[in-house]
C-alpha cells in the first residue's frame, strides 16, 4: 500500500512533534561520522528530515515502492540515494550492502509477524530507529457514543493485509522488541503520541478512521455521524511508540 504526498505532508508536523526526543537523540549520538542509513518506506523523506536535524552528515538510502513519492523525496533531498523496491517481497534488496543503521516511521504496524522476523534477522547488528508505530490507543474529547464500536472496528481493519500479510497493528512494537532482544539487541521504547487539535489533520484523520471502520462492518450512517462530530472536536490523542535498538557486543576479559 502507499500514501499520497499530501497526507504525508499534512501529518509530518504532528510526527515531528510526537517523536520522543530522548530516543531520537540517543540514536543520532550513537551513529558514526557520516553514518550510512537505510530508511524503509521512506515516503517523501520525513525520517531523513527528522534525523538530519541532529546528524546532517549522515548518508541516506531512501527505499519505497512508490515512484512518485521517491521522486519527491529525491527532489527534497538530492544528496540521498533513492531505491524503488517492494519491501513486502524484497526486504533483503533494500538492506543489501553496507549500512550502519536502519530507520522506518509509521510502517511496522502495517506489516506481518513474518516480515518483522525477517527485519530482525537481516538487521545484522545495525542500529534500528523505528518511530511512530501505532499502539492502538485513541482518546477523543469529548466522548462520543459510537467511540467503542468505531475503535473496535478500526482495530479489526488495522489487522488486515496491507500488502505485507496480516498486519500486526498495535502488537508490532512488542513483537519486534522481543525478536530483536532474541537476536542480541538492547531495545528501548518510548511513547510518541500525536496530540491534535481542530484543523485539517484532525478532519482527515476522522474521515480515515470512519472509512476504515465502515470497511470493517460499522454501519455507514453511524460512521459518517461519528466522523462529522469528530472533524473539529476539542482534541485527540493517538498513541504511537518509538523504538531504538542497539546491538550488544560482549567482551570477554582473560
Amino acid at each position: 500500500m502507499s500514501f499520497d504526498a499530501a497526507w504525508l505532508d499534512l501529518r509530518e508536523p504532528a510526527d515531528h512533534a510526537a517523536r520522543d526526543a530522548g530516543l531520537l537523540s540517543a540514536f543520532a549520538k550513537g551513529l558514526p561520522d557520516q553514518a550510512r542509513i537505510v530508511d524503509l518506506g521512506s515516503g517523501t523523506g520525513s525520517t531523513l528530515r527528522a534525523v538530519s536535524a541532529h546528524r546532517p552528515d549522515a548518508r541516506w538510502r531512501l527505499t519505497d515502492n512508490d515512484p512518485a513519492l521517491l521522486a519527491e523525496a529525491g527532489r527534497r533531498a538530492p544528496q540521498a540515494e533513492v531505491m524503488q523496491v517492494d519491501l513486502a517481497r524484497d526486504l533483503s534488496t533494500a538492506l543489501a550492502g553496507e549500512a550502519d543503521a536502519i530507520t522506518a516511521s509509521a510502517l511496522i504496524d502495517l506489516v506481518s509477524a513474518e516480515w518483522l522476523d525477517a527485519l530482525a534477522e537481516q538487521a545484522r547488528g545495525r542500529a534500528l530507529y523505528i518511530a511512530l508505530s501505532y499502539d492502538g490507543t485513541e482518546v477523543w474529547s469529548p466522548g462520543h457514543p459510537a467511540d467503542a464500536d468505531i475503535f473496535a472496528a478500526f482495530a479489526v481493519h488495522q489487522a488486515g493485509d496491507k500488502g505485507f500479510g496480516p498486519a500486526m497493528g498495535a502488537q508490532a512494537v512488542p513483537y519486534l522488541k522481543a525478536a530483536l532482544e532474541k537476536a542480541g539487541y538492547r531495545v528501548a521504547l518510548a511513547p510518541s503520541p500525536w496530540r491534535i487539535g481542530p484543523g485539517p489533520l484532525m478532519a482527515s484523520l476522522a474521515e480515515g478512521i470512519a472509512g476504515a471502520a465502515t470497511e470493517a462492518g460499522v454501519a455507514g450512517p453511524v460512521a459518517a455521524e461519528w466522523a462529522g462530530a469528530r472533524r473539529s472536536c476539542a482534541g485527540c490523542t493517538v498513541g504511537h511508540v518509538d523504538l531504538f535498538a542497539r546491538f550488544e557486543t560482549h567482551t570477554v576479559q582473560i
